[in-house]
């Protein structure tokens, strides 16, 4: 139980990291009802953008100084991957039954990930990221390093301006306008195309700022990381309740904390021996799904957020 602490402050950073990837995915389906699981793809080409920047650079530069423009180009880099995707590829698909896109966006997902694979040179081994200097931190029981800092402050920082955004701007307004009533806010003159792709962007530049996290917190990118991240942070919108942005990240911050905890605990259990550790960590993520789905199919935080919206 002395690693209790430990396990919980772990699953917080995997949880926030799966909120700000969740938030592209709840965004999407709240305006167009259409599950991007290409969303993934977007997260993992983020990180990518932002490797490709810091090798640009000049040799033995700060990070510090390197990290805001591995951040634009991240954002950059999934931003337009996203805008292209919607403008190509699910556009064009926007009047026709809902399996035709999520099709789409299967097969969208497999091809950006085997065009990096590729065509990004050395992408068929995973890639050295670099750290962040200074650290550890040690907060009483508790370690942190600087990756993990900047992880919590970002997915901090990030949310509180998109719920400023969504609430209080003329455009976050019209968001809203259109996730409740497209045709009607068609009529009243808001341009529902430039809605849809702004909140593709913006989930998008959420999606690049977890990668960065990821990088810094891990150590590397991999050409693979976007799909078993990208099913969790999908998973944890519909925990959250898919459609809300405080829900998502509470169901990232909920299956981070599920996912610590059944991989470090589980195996205490009498004949569960054999189900714990790191390598279930996926299946318990999963499981919690599944028993979510069958109790309360609009999501763990659905109501709350409802209300607080």
């Amino acid at each position: 139980m002395h690693e209790l602490p430990q396990t919980l402050a772990n699953g917080l950073l995997l949880g926030s990291m799966y909120g700000l990837i969740a938030i592209g995915y709840t965004m999407v389906y709240g305006i167009v009802q259409l599950i991007n699981f290409a969303h993934g793809e977007v997260f993992m080409t983020g990180g990518f953008g932002a490797l490709t920047a810091f090798l640009m650079l000049p040799s033995g530069v700060s990070l510090w100084l390197a990290l805001p423009v591995m951040l634009l180009a991240a954002v950059l880099v999934s931003t337009s991957v996203a805008v292209l995707a919607e403008r190509l590829a699910y556009r064009p698909l926007r009047g026709s039954s809902r399996l035709a896109p999520l099709i789409t966006a299967i097969g969208l997902s497999i091809a950006i990930q085997q065009m990096v694979w590729a065509w990004y040179p050395d992408a068929k081994q995973a890639r050295t990221f670099p750290h962040l200097p200074g650290g550890p931190y040690e907060l009483g029981p508790v370690t942190v390093q600087t990756g993990d800092v900047f992880l919590v402050v970002a997915a901090v920082l990030s949310m509180l301006a998109l719920m400023w955004f969504v609430r209080s701007t003329r455009t976050g307004r019209a968001m809203q306008a259109t996730a409740q009533d497209p045709d009607t806010s068609r009529l009243m003159g808001i341009n529902t195309d430039r809605i849809i792709v702004t909140a593709f962007a913006i989930g998008a530049a959420f999606a690049a700022l977890a990668a960065v996290a990821h990088g810094l917190r891990y150590g590397q990118v991999d050409f693979r990381m976007g799909f078993i991240t990208g099913l969790k942070a999908f998973t944890a919108a519909v925990l959250g309740g898919i459609g809300s942005i405080q829900g998502a990240m509470l169901g990232g911050l909920a299956l981070g904390l599920a996912e610590a905890l059944a991989a470090g605990y589980v195996k205490f259990l009498p004949g569960l021996e054999l189900f714990g550790g790191g390598a279930w960590a996926n299946v318990w993520a999963f499981v919690l799904l599944i028993v979510v789905l069958l109790i309360r199919p609009q999501g763990l935080f659905s109501k709350l957020t409802a209300d607080r919206a």
